[in-house]
């Protein structure tokens, strides 16, 4: 019994890796987010869809493990990376009274770096991720994990920014940073990384706390040292004779 846990990166098949098309070949199931099976629907024509909404992802790996038990190859793919804000651990969780089932996990381009790759060089040195979502994370947690961040000086990249409900999460969470962080601190934010209409804009945190952002956004806050070259946000890592 074989499952795969697929990241499939932030748009097409073009930021998959080579390992990861391969693990699509071998199945004959893929069970995912409707949005992410249609970003690779050329890679998985003819195959059995498990196909489930957003806020399912439960429902979704059930359907996925008792489709291995049944004899099927499948891969439950998540966009970016299977292990970051991904579907990898919780495929585990539900497996976990079927040890017979093989789950190996293939690693995708999480946000943080197709992101940053977007704006220069923004993660160059120490960095953390954090989720601004709290349907799985109390609100208080992440707040003491922010301040934690910009405290330790470490570039920050935001997921999960804002969405119809938490409307002013990223309001809240620049309020916070700039509890120790300067306004001045130079910021930037990617929406559809890797798709099309994929847009970028530097600012700072000061400007950043009234921008208008969603889910397709990612935002990464610079540390004290990242400044602004050529048009490209760049944290350096400190090589001396620069």
């Amino acid at each position: 019994m074989k499952l795969y846990c697929i990241g499939i990166g932030p748009g097409g098949a073009e930021q998959m890796t080579l390992r990861a098309v391969r693990a699509l070949e071998q199945c004959d199931c893929v069970a995912g987010y409707g949005l992410y099976l249609d970003l690779i629907e050329e890679l998985i024509e003819g195959k059995t869809r498990i196909q489930t909404g957003m806020t399912r992802e439960v429902d979704r790996c059930t359907a996925a493990r008792d489709a291995a038990k049944d004899g099927h190859t499948v891969a439950v793919v998540s966009s970016g990376d299977a292990g970051v804000y991904g579907m990898a651990g919780l495929l585990f969780e539900v497996c976990v009274q079927d040890p017979e089932i093989q789950i190996e996990v293939i690693p995708g381009i999480t946000a943080a770096c197709s992101g940053g790759a977007v704006l220069g060089a923004p993660l160059t040195n120490d960095f953390a991720c954090v989720s601004l979502s709290d349907l799985l994370t109390p609100w208080e947690v992440i707040e003491q994990r922010l301040r934690c961040a910009a405290q330790g000086d470490f570039c920050i990249a935001l997921y999960n920014p804002a969405s119809k409900k938490r409307v002013d999460h990223l309001q809240r969470a620049c309020d916070i940073l700039l509890e120790t962080l300067t306004p001045e601190t130079v910021c930037g934010t990617v929406r559809n990384i890797g798709r099309d209409g994929e847009t970028y804009t530097l600012t700072t945190l000061g400007a950043l706390r009234d921008m208008q952002v969603d889910m397709l956004t990612t935002v990464f806050v610079g540390n004290s040292r990242t400044r602004v070259i050529n048009g490209r946000m760049v944290t350096p890592r400190g090589y001396r004779g620069v």
